[in-house]
């Protein structure tokens, strides 16, 4: 039996799929092409105001269009992938993708651009899940580790340089350019997935879950709306209220349909299986502290410190390359073989929240201290994140390969999300009760002072803030860390009482 046939009743030969590490780097380079448009718009926003005469609410559509649809359509693109075939759904992603970054590109109105960032958001869904579920499908259980490793490390590349990309692209062409170098890349992937990908799905093909997927993709895009615009319009306004209720009925009745009918999308019973629950609350809660204590360090480093934008994306550089030399190197994937899942996750995220700890409390001896804390977090991220998507899919029937993907997908925007608010929401309320003067926001209360003493009252309230919120940010992570690896090592110790049993 060949190996393109195997893989197409979803389990790899025993050797892996013979051009397994080929097929990861195309699938790595769609990837970060993917991830890289989450953050990528930011620098651009100066260019898109003068030139799109683009308004403030213009520009947060053009950010969050992206991100709203691609949140929101993870669970729906991973049970397609599963149903249709992972990679049919990989080709008409890169295509997706394509065909929205070139409408960008060559957009001339703000509305044309925010449509095809919504355009690029499907393609980016389908991708992220797809992805991951061919890695599961061509690698051998023993080689997974380290793939998801690489596959993990290429995810934060693409968040740490999306905006040193976009300003090297700004200073040398028009706005347009940071969208139309995707094409070759999407090119690229597309020939390369046609070619080396092989085709797997799930073999019982159930019929679709048109419900689920509505639901889905409904309560998820509300709960992110949620996210999103509750610090902006205030979190009792009526519309993120509204969104709110949306989002809670929604989910409710995805989850009851989901645990009533033969086929669903989301198996409810895989929440029954505790290495998968824990492997959840990990995914959350590490994004969670990660996601937002990230977000709170970029403003530390511009606020306080005084670095530009690009200097504050080089000055946490240090994290990212922590997290590639370790996962490309193999070192996290051997280090976990040996620890196992519980442990990796338990030494990974509490290495995470020293690092969180380290930035809150060491930042007034300059960059010392937080290059030290992007180390420890790079650290344990590299060995936490990967260990816990591999619990999460190896939780999960290889035939449902892509729904666990989605979910993997899912819980990390939804943490991200939810840190940068939440922490955000405390950084903010700690300093507003802290400064002397009344303002909402750092520099608008600098530009009210009136002494240099009180512009220094002002900057140690705001460094308070900082601090609290990261303190806050490394308690989440270190709680989830102790809850993920008791549920797994509980899981663990039930499966070998099963096997001693029988």
């Amino acid at each position: 039996m060949t190996a393109e046939t195997t893989a197409g009743n979803t389990t790899a030969p025993p050797q892996g799929h013979p051009q397994r590490w080929l097929i990861l780097g195309v699938i790595c380079l769609a990837q970060l092409t993917v991830l890289l448009d989450n953050t990528v718009l930011n620098v651009a926003i100066p260019s898109l105001t003068e030139e799109l005469g683009a308004g403030t609410s213009d520009i947060q559509w053009m950010i969050n269009a992206y991100s709203l649809v691609q949140s929101g359509l993870l669970l729906s693109a991973g049970s397609a992938a599963d149903r249709y075939g992972r990679k049919k759904m990989l080709i008409a992603g890169l295509a997706l993708f394509g065909v929205g970054s070139l409408t960008a590109g060559l957009a001339d109105s703000t509305g044309q651009l925010i449509a095809a960032r919504a355009g690029m958001g499907v393609g980016g869904a389908l991708l992220l899940t797809t992805t991951l579920a061919v890695v599961m499908q061509i690698f051998t259980p023993e080689d997974q580790p380290k793939a998801i490793g690489i596959w993990s490390a290429v995810a934060m590349i693409g968040f740490a340089i999306g905006p040193l990309v976009g300003g090297f692209m700004l200073d040398h062409f028009w706005w347009g350019a940071i969208f139309l170098v995707n094409l070759p890349v999407a090119a690229l992937g597309l020939v390369a997935a046609v070619a080396l990908v092989p085709e797997s799905k799930d073999p019982r093909g159930d019929r679709p879950d048109v419900l689920g997927a509505l639901l889905s993709t409904i309560g998820m895009g509300s709960l992110v709306f949620v996210i999103i615009s509750g610090p902006e319009y205030g979190w009792t306004s009526g519309l993120v209220s509204a969104a709110t209720a949306v989002a809670v009925v929604v989910l409710g009745l995805f989850a009851y349909w989901e645990s009533r009918i033969p086929y669903p999308m989301l198996d409810m019973q895989f929440f029954r299986d505790q290495r998968f629950t824990g492997a959840v609350t990990g995914v959350v809660l590490v994004a969670f502290g990660m996601g937002g204590s990230l977000f709170l360090l970029t403003q530390h480093l511009q606020f306080v410190l005084g670095y530009g934008p690009l200097e504050a994306g080089l000055r946490t550089a240090p994290l990212a390359l922590s997290i590639v030399v370790l996962n490309f190197s193999g070192l996290s994937a051997k280090w976990a073989a040996r620890l196992g899942n519980p442990a990796s996750i338990l030494i990974g995220m509490t290495l995470v929240a020293g690092g969180l700890v380290s930035i809150a409390t060491l930042t007034e001896h300059g960059y010392a201290g937080i290059l030290l804390g992007l180390l420890l977090i790079g650290a344990g991220s590299a060995v936490a994140t990967p260990a816990m998507a591999h619990a999460i899919l190896s939780a999960i029937p290889p035939e449902k390969a892509g729904i666990g993907a989605g979910v993997n997908g899912t819980l990390n925007e939804f943490g991200n999300g939810l840190g940068v608010a939440v922490l955000g929401a405390i950084l903010n309320s700690r300093f507003a009760a802290l400064t002397p003067v009344a303002a909402t926001s750092l520099p608008a209360a600098l530009a009210t002072a009136g002494s240099a003493q009180e512009r220094e009252r002002i900057m140690d309230a705001y460094s308070s803030g900082l601090e609290t919120s990261q303190m806050v940010g490394a308690v989440a992570v270190l709680l989830g860390g102790l809850l993920a690896a008791a549920l797994l090592r509980r899981a663990d110790r039930a499966d070998s009482a099963v096997a001693a049993s029988a």
